[in-house]
């Protein structure tokens, strides 16, 4: 069983920026895929990024693309999410997931932690 946390959620101002971790523990960090979707209100879940378990590659959201950048230690069983020139549509909860593969789909995500609140004013 994985547990995964996140922090970093926050208000931030219209072009602001917000670094989210997510640490993980109760299994092989490097056995997993990690990624991340948001949730903003009365909205489904959707992808945001999404990380080999490796390193070698990323895949992102076309409305995040080039603002957003994801990123793994594997040292640290951590993986982060660089969130820049944030706009007041990415107001969201989001969630950390595990997943054994890469996958742009939130079915194919065992894991998920409890979410962090990202807030952009405008």
């Amino acid at each position: 069983q994985v547990t995964l946390v996140e922090s970093g959620g926050g208000l931030v101002q219209d072009g602001g920026s917000l670094r989210l971790s997510c640490a993980a523990s109760g299994g092989t960090f490097t056995t997993y895929a990690m990624g991340w979707f948001r949730q903003a209100p009365g909205k489904e879940r959707s992808f945001v990024a999404v990380i080999a378990r490796d390193d070698t590659t990323t895949y992102y959201a076309d409305s995040v693309k080039g603002r957003f950048t994801i990123s793994r230690d594997n040292a640290k069983d951590t993986v982060y999410l660089q969130l820049s020139s944030l706009k007041p549509e990415d107001t969201a909860v989001y969630y950390c997931v595990a997943g054994g593969d890469i996958s742009l789909s939130p079915t194919s995500y065992h894991y998920w932690g409890q979410g962090t609140q990202v807030t952009v004013s405008s």
